[in-house]
């Protein structure tokens, strides 16, 4: 099996999973409790926190955990928007569909939006964002890593200019950067979103970085957990993963950051050669784990079975977006014509991707291409 749909989600590193069982078989209290077991469980819970924050440099009392970063941006977005009447929003058109989607309903409910349209990868400048600037501006909500083509915005340079701007909170998705793409310093940055399941950590685990947390209001209602702003028990042992999977890939970040960049490079050394091959990816200004290409006359889906029939998985798009049918979103979102968001597949790589099967893919796709090509 090779595995290249690490966008979606990661495999696990063996270490998380046993941590995982010994947590859930032995530290299995509610953390909320009072007699020794609970307190064990908090004690676990609190040591990661200490552990993340001391990783991302803020406080341990910033950190809201969430069942995942779809909830965590929602939480971010709404939990400031909806404390305002008539809030302006400034967002792109290329971002995540649990961001997207948040921001569309709160426009249907009132609000006022700014969808921003950056280049042909979908960035923008901070001249388009000062420029969309309003008097009711109390958001702006972009991802550092685009998920499905790569593209890293200047979230530095936007929160440098929007602190100016004490009313507008700074929300930025970064679970597609977190340890491929260095985020830079918390400063400036009001809110942030991370999830373990896109670093080797389990699914279910999520959290929410939250610079003010007055500013914030809860959506949930029934209990004090996470500084009273996300009720509910925590999940002690994915928490406890979280922090093992930030720890173990923050040792090796940096040298895995230069190897997937090559692979990625030789990805797209071979395969630009393809006819009818298009690189979606900004070569020089893109995250290194993440390959976007279209391919002429052939339906995205239609290259994914083809490739998945000799246990080669990769993807159309985001997961989260996958089996509406649709063309992109993403790549409509950057200019792209139909066509070519009909026929965008997705090559993401891990920590655990081989040079081995980078080169076998490439091989079959140099195989299985020019065969779909003429048979459409």
């Amino acid at each position: 099996m090779i595995y290249l749909d690490n966008s979606a989600t990661t495999k696990p590193y063996p270490e998380v999973l046993t941590l995982y069982t010994t947590i859930s078989s032995q530290y299995f209290g509610n953390p909320s409790s009072l007699h020794s077991l609970g307190m064990e469980a908090e004690q676990i819970l609190n040591h990661a926190r200490k552990k993340i924050a001391h990783f991302l440099s803020c406080q341990k009392e910033q950190l809201i955990f969430t069942s995942g970063g779809t909830e965590a941006n929602v939480f971010a977005i709404k939990g400031i928007v909806t404390k305002e009447k008539a809030a302006h929003i400034i967002t792109t058109t290329v971002e995540h569909a649990s961001v997207y989607e948040t921001i569309r309903h709160l426009e249907e409910v009132g609000h006022e939006v700014t969808y921003l349209q950056g280049d042909a990868f979908g960035r923008v400048t901070v001249e388009q964002v000062k420029g969309a600037i309003k008097k009711n501006t109390v958001l702006v909500s972009i991802g550092h890593v685009q998920g499905e083509l790569g593209t890293i915005q200047p979230i530095q340079e936007l929160a440098e200019m929007l602190s100016a701007y004490p009313r507008i909170q700074f929300h930025v998705d970064a679970v597609q950067s977190l340890l491929k793409v260095s985020i830079g310093s918390l400063a400036k940055i009001d809110l942030m979103t991370l999830s373990s399941h896109k670093i080797h950590g389990t699914n279910g685990t999520g959290l929410l970085y939250v610079k003010n947390l007055s500013l914030v209001k809860s959506l949930l209602h029934g209990g004090g957990q996470e500084q009273s702003l996300r009720p509910g028990s925590e999940h002690v042992a994915g928490i406890a993963c979280f922090a093992k999977a930030l720890e173990m890939g923050a040792t090796v970040a940096e040298k895995e950051q230069g190897r997937l960049l090559s692979l990625r490079n030789l990805l797209v050394h071979e395969l630009e050669q393809l006819p009818g091959v298009f690189i979606n990816s900004a070569i020089d200004t893109s995250a290194p784990h993440i390959c976007n290409i279209s391919i002429s006359k052939i339906k995205a889906e239609v290259l994914v079975q083809s490739l998945s029939q000799e246990k080669i998985y990769v993807s159309t798009q985001s997961a989260c977006s996958t089996k509406t049918g649709a063309p992109s979103r993403i790549l409509l979102g950057a200019g792209h014509d139909r066509e070519r968001a009909e026929t965008a597949i997705r090559i993401s790589m891990s920590f655990l991707t081989t040079e081995k099967e980078v080169t076998t893919c490439i091989e079959a796709l140099k195989r299985l291409v020019p065969k779909l090509q003429e048979v459409t």
